[in-house]
């Protein structure tokens, strides 16, 4: 294998919690995956270039998450209301560094979910498993100025915040700051 890398395909990971359950999302997921997506106040805030347009359910539970799963990059999971067993939200990993074990953590949650400290429980919950059962060293949280929602869902997670990435992401097209929160290891103790 002289020159080939062998790349590290994504943790199967599986959390629960006593409200929410986070697991692989499947193509069964595609409507509330779509609902989630939709919604203006998410459209509002995704880490996308407006030329992305809008993201279709099935390909993120199916295609999208595989492609993610495969290049080693990170995984889509669902968000799943126990009471219920309704997929209420969404989580994704990307920009792994495999020798650093370090990974970012993004989510999306339905509207009428929203508010119930699901999304905190969620963030909490996966950060905790990536660090305890599959050696990562680091989670890192990346919030646009301004969206309050999500720093405080940082914050109650437990993550901390470093500084502002100067011009490092999009949002509505537009390229914007973002914030740095990071849970390590450290943390745990």
């Amino acid at each position: 294998m002289i020159g080939q890398v062998a790349v590290r395909r994504f943790p199967a990971l599986t959390v629960s919690t006593p409200r929410i359950e986070v697991r692989r999302l499947v193509a069964a997921d595609a409507e509330a995956v779509d609902e989630v997506f939709a919604d203006r106040q998410t459209q509002r805030w995704l880490p996308l270039a407006e030329a992305a347009g809008q993201i279709d359910g099935r390909a993120w539970c199916t295609e999208l998450a595989r492609q993610r799963r495969d290049s080693g990059d990170g995984d889509h999971w669902a968000v799943v209301r126990r009471e219920d067993q309704q997929v209420v939200g969404c989580l994704w990993t990307r920009r792994t560094d495999w020798g650093a074990r370090l990974t970012e953590v993004s989510y999306a949650l339905a509207p009428h979910a929203r508010g119930f400290g699901l999304a905190v429980e969620a963030v909490d919950a996966v950060a905790i498993a990536l660090i305890l059962e599959h050696g990562f060293q680091r989670v890192e949280l990346r919030v646009a100025p301004g969206n309050v929602a999500s720093r405080r869902v940082a914050e109650k997670a437990g993550f901390s915040y470093e500084g502002l990435l100067r011009n490092a992401g999009f949002v509505r097209g537009a390229r914007v700051d973002l914030e740095l929160w990071s849970f390590v290891a450290a943390d745990l103790h």
